[in-house]
């Protein structure tokens, strides 16, 4: 079956009697994912938001359809959290964004892990949950999301420093070896479960553009190539486990997607060689709804892989307006002048709820935001 042009990220704005769970699992550390025996009623409550959701979106065209991550908290750690092996921390500080005035903006605080034990992917819930959607899917095609696999290992070794003498894993090879496995694990229980489509959500590589004033250039850290090498192994480590069982593999990447504010700059200049040229995924979904993602003339690095699809995020899921047509449909025939035309997917830039809160816009906006690309689309590739 031919996909619609206009694609989904992932995340849609949750509804407010799943947000209630959702806010008190935020400030608890003393409850165990995927935290149902925890709150009475909370796993009806998210099975029959996900019911209505998926409803929804195929009402609104859509045929690559996601739980709309509401059986998540927050994009990436859920995944991490199901892991054998993995205990979620309330941590002294959350995550840096700016806020809408150029200052500094903190996220919730439920980001600290720690390793118990060997790490292992499988029984992991998020099959479950893929099981109840395919089943109500029918005909549409379905997508699991989860964190890529260099950004998880960053965020362990980097940020957490999670190895060592007195840890599970001994040394970075180890715990690098032993996360690369589980994501492994789950996959082969995700294939066997039928899934056909995983996308990998990585939003680090811009750590390593060179105009990015926050990244690991402005820090001065060491071999940036090589650490940026060791990213592309690891990915595609995992991304090929993923092709040898069938599945098509999937990515995104974006600047941080936090109640409608960003984390980072730097433009795919800078890192497209390796990020889309290196790395062996089968469609990226890429940021281009500002100019923080530099020039589009970045899609050069993907002219050699003719079977390669791009998804152009040139609309905003943060803002409460419709997007600039005309801005999205020259962006849209710039990339169609570098890359064939029936290689490109249009999209919102992220999802509208990476976290539990959301951006600040109404579920009325937000799917007014993907009729339009959806009309976008239609006008753009001439679809029925």
């Amino acid at each position: 079956m031919t996909q619609s042009r206009f694609q989904l990220v992932g995340s849609l704005l949750r509804p407010a009697d799943l947000l209630a769970y959702k806010d008190q699992i935020e400030h608890r550390d003393d409850i165990t994912y995927p935290f149902y025996t925890d709150f009475p009623g909370y796993q009806a409550t998210e099975a029959a938001a996900i019911q209505d959701v998926v409803a929804q979106q195929k009402t609104h065209g859509i045929d690559v359809l996601t739980d709309g991550e509401y059986s998540k908290s927050m994009w990436h750690l859920d995944f991490l959290w199901g892991f054998t092996g993995i205990k979620r921390l309330i941590a002294d500080h959350g995550y840096r964004f700016e806020d809408h005035d150029g200052g500094d903006f903190e996220t919730r605080k439920d980001i600290g892990l720690a390793i118990t034990a060997p790490l292992s992917g499988k029984h992991h819930h998020f099959i479950d949950i893929f099981k109840q959607l395919k089943a109500q899917a029918g005909d549409a095609a379905v997508k699991t999301t989860v964190w890529g696999a260099a950004h998880a290992y960053t965020e362990l070794t980097f940020f957490d420093h999670l190895y060592g003498d007195d840890q599970v894993y001994k040394t970075k090879e180890d715990l690098k070896a032993g996360l690369i496995h589980a994501y492994q694990e789950f996959l082969t229980e995700y294939k066997a479960a039928g899934g056909e489509i995983v996308q990998f959500d990585d939003c680090l590589w811009e750590l390593f553009s060179s105009d990015n004033p926050s990244g690991f250039y402005a820090a001065n850290s060491g071999d940036i190539a090589a650490l940026a090498d060791e990213f592309v192994a690891i990915n595609n480590a995992v991304c090929d486990f993923g092709h040898a069982l069938g599945l098509k593999v999937w990515t995104h990447n974006c600047r941080g997607n936090y109640a409608s504010r960003h984390a980072a700059g730097g433009s795919y200049a800078t890192i497209a060689a390796k990020f889309l040229g290196d790395q062996h995924y089968d469609r990226f979904f890429l940021e281009w709804d500002d100019d923080r993602a530099g020039d589009i003339t970045a899609l050069t690095a993907l002219q050699n892989r003719p079977n390669v699809e791009l998804v152009l995020g040139v609309l905003s899921s943060k803002t409460s307006a419709l997007d600039d047509e005309a801005r999205a449909l020259r962006l849209l025939n710039q990339a169609a002048a570098i890359l064939p035309k029936d290689h490109l997917y249009l999209s919102h830039q992220c999802g509208f709820a990476s976290c539990d809160g959301g951006n600040e816009l109404t579920a009325a906006q937000q799917w007014a935001k993907i009729d339009q690309g959806q009309r976008l689309a239609k006008a753009f590739w001439g679809e029925d």
